[in-house]
């Protein structure tokens, strides 16, 4: 009998098996709940929101045999210590930014984004396609953890500064909010680097422990306060030109789990990634246009200021590639995927969008 008649004679067709297999496939799956820690507080719908798309996602999809109990930043621990807490078990995962680990090594930046590096898409295809996730997860593994990607806020602001910064002498002796390999370009340059997590930057510089910060972009930036303390908003952040968010997993807890599991735990984090870049696109142009309208001072940092910080950028990439194999291996790959992008870019895009740009419809 054909497969296609004996269906018929059944009256199994396609819904049908499915129908059939669900149950099936429900009844297989173990009951696990894992709990993932952030670097964000709650009041960051957007950031935060990223962690919430992904965990609904994952009970969804496995009819609430696997779920995600979330922790905001400092609920169970800080939130620049996702890392360890993931690293030692104290959670199965966390969704953080690399970067805030750079004190560990500096390799930890391109997780999230390294001064001068690709914008938001080059970032991601390196990542995805160019051998980015394969290098880094290499290198995570001997701190315990595996990565996926869950998330990027686009090219992201210079910051809140109590004063204008016309000149690179402007930089001597500011104390910003800034971490990381960013942190060590501004050092160079004569900034006091900080390194703050998202809740406690509008207390320093309102009582002037720091003079200057920077988050995330307009929106992030607005209902952090940052503007009632700091008049005046720089751009662009060239040191976040396309900032990934992971979700990082302890990699035992990682290996043990179901590959259905593993599949849809990653499938979700790409979920949380394109609706949090819709989203920061949704939100911070009325939010620009908001803060000019309460007194914000917007600027561009002078010629002089990015190239004085490109020439520092290129000194310390060479610094530390001399004396750390991982970080030049995954330097390397980074710089030859996005010359080549660039240069595409150059070719169809950059010329489109500086036309609508000029020319806005509507």
């Amino acid at each position: 009998m054909k497969r296609r008649d004996f269906l018929k004679v059944t009256g199994i067709g396609a819904a049908g098996a499915a129908t059939l297999a669900a149950p099936a496939i429900a009844q297989s799956m173990p009951e696990i709940k894992w709990r993932l820690t952030a670097s964000w507080p709650k009041s960051l719908d957007t950031l935060w929101g990223g962690v919430e798309v992904m965990a609904k996602q994952v009970a969804e999809a496995t009819d609430n045999k696997f779920q995600l109990q979330t922790f905001a930043g400092g609920e169970i621990v800080p939130g620049l210590q996702v890392l360890d807490a993931v690293q030692n078990g104290t959670v199965e995962m966390g969704h953080t930014a690399s970067y805030y680990y750079f004190g560990k090594d500096p390799t930890f930046a391109f997780g999230t984004a390294v001064p001068f590096g690709p914008n938001q898409r080059l970032n991601q295809a390196w990542y995805m396609q160019g051998g980015g996730r394969e290098l880094l997860n290499e290198f995570y593994k001997s701190y315990n953890v595996t990565s996926f990607l869950a998330g990027n806020t686009g090219c992201q602001m210079g910051g809140w500064f109590r004063k204008e910064i016309n000149t690179v002498d402007d930089l001597k002796g500011l104390k910003m909010r800034i971490g990381g390999f960013a942190g060590r370009v501004m050092q160079k340059l004569g900034v006091v680097p900080q390194q703050l997590a998202g809740g406690d930057i509008y207390p320093a510089l309102e009582k002037g422990t720091i003079d200057a910060a920077e988050w995330v972009g307009p929106y992030d930036d607005e209902k952090l306060g940052f503007n009632k303390v700091a008049p005046h908003y720089y751009y662009p952040g060239w040191w976040e030109g396309g900032p990934m968010l992971l979700g990082i997993v302890n990699l035992d807890k990682w290996n043990s789990l179901p590959k259905y599991y593993q599949t849809v735990l990653e499938l979700a984090g790409q979920s949380a990634n394109s609706w949090m870049m819709a989203k920061y696109d949704q939100l911070n142009p009325p939010s620009l246009k908001k803060l000019l309208a309460g007194g914000t001072k917007l600027h561009s940092f002078s010629p002089p200021i990015m190239q004085a910080c490109l020439k520092a950028t290129k000194e310390i990439y060479a610094e530390t590639s001399a004396t750390n194999p991982n970080f030049k291996k995954v330097l390397d790959s980074l710089n030859g995927f996005t010359s080549n992008g660039y240069q595409w870019f150059q070719v169809a895009e950059l010329g489109y969008d500086s036309f609508m740009a000029r020319n806005p419809q509507g």
